[in-house]
């Protein structure tokens, strides 16, 4: 794909332009999400640890992109504080709290109950966990002012021992399921739905070796998934489409889970 195929596309209607947050954009699902938004006219505000790479084709990305450390409480209230900042008081049509952190061990091993240090079991439910609800009560009021979407990005993996994804990961995203959950009771009550999906095994650059075994052996559909067959269904809950939806976790697996 050329970097030309890659820039936004005009909006289609005279609507006012929507405006999306999205966390962890720098690859993979993320990097789908901003293709997937931006080219249906949304504006994308990108959120990563990482700054704005600069050889990236995003005419727009410098302005609307917010280096941050989801791990840091401090740095991620600064952060929500800036997107109020570029917001200039408009308005929040859908959050996308996709960024998270499956830390391993020597050689990439998974890393269980009893070897993980417990400060990395805090570090990664600071990035999995609490960072998603301190954005998304940090901009409530932007999110209830259009009635906006949540959508939280969980995992296979909190649902079943995974032979990849680590026990600190895993129980992190069990825990973001049920928080989605609580999000939907109270934030429906304002008009904001919150949702989630749960990816399965999806062709991104940090699959594991020995995914082709999970394939052929737990994968119905016999293939990944790809960024962008995820990244659609995050835009239809960020649409009228789902407008009846809330408290939901989609499963995007190819049949894994069942």
């Amino acid at each position: 794909m050329s970097p030309d195929s890659q820039k936004p596309r005009p909006p289609e209607s005279n609507a006012p332009r929507r405006t999306m947050i999205l966390t962890g954009a720098s690859r993979g699902i993320g990097h789908a999400t901003v293709i997937r938004f931006s080219s249906a006219g949304w504006r994308v505000i990108t959120c990563s640890r990482h700054p704005f790479p600069e050889q990236c084709p995003w005419g727009a990305g410098p302005e609307d992109h917010i280096q941050v450390d989801l791990g840091d409480r401090a740095d991620t209230l600064r952060a929500i504080d800036e997107i109020r900042e570029r917001l200039d008081g408009g308005v929040l049509h859908a959050l996308v709290n996709n960024a998270a952190i499956s830390p391993k061990a020597a050689g990439g091993a998974r890393l269980g109950t009893i070897d993980t240090e417990i400060d990395t079991w805090e570090h990664v439910f600071r990035v999995n966990f609490f960072a998603p609800i301190l954005m998304a009560r940090g901009l409530i009021e932007e999110l209830k002012a259009v009635k906006g979407s949540v959508v939280n990005v969980t995992s296979i993996a909190g649902s079943r021992v995974h032979p990849f994804a680590g026990a600190a990961y895993a129980t992190s995203k069990a825990a973001l399921a049920a928080l989605t959950r609580e999000m939907a009771a109270d934030f429906g009550h304002v008009g904001v739905r919150v949702n989630s999906i749960a990816p399965g095994e999806i062709d991104t650059s940090i699959l594991s070796p020995g995914t082709e075994k999970i394939v052929e052996e737990q994968i119905p559909m016999r293939r990944l998934g790809t960024p962008d067959e995820v990244a659609k269904i995050i835009y239809v809950l960020c649409t009228e489409t789902s407008s009846y939806v809330n408290g939901a976790e989609i499963h995007i697996n190819g049949g894994q889970h069942v």
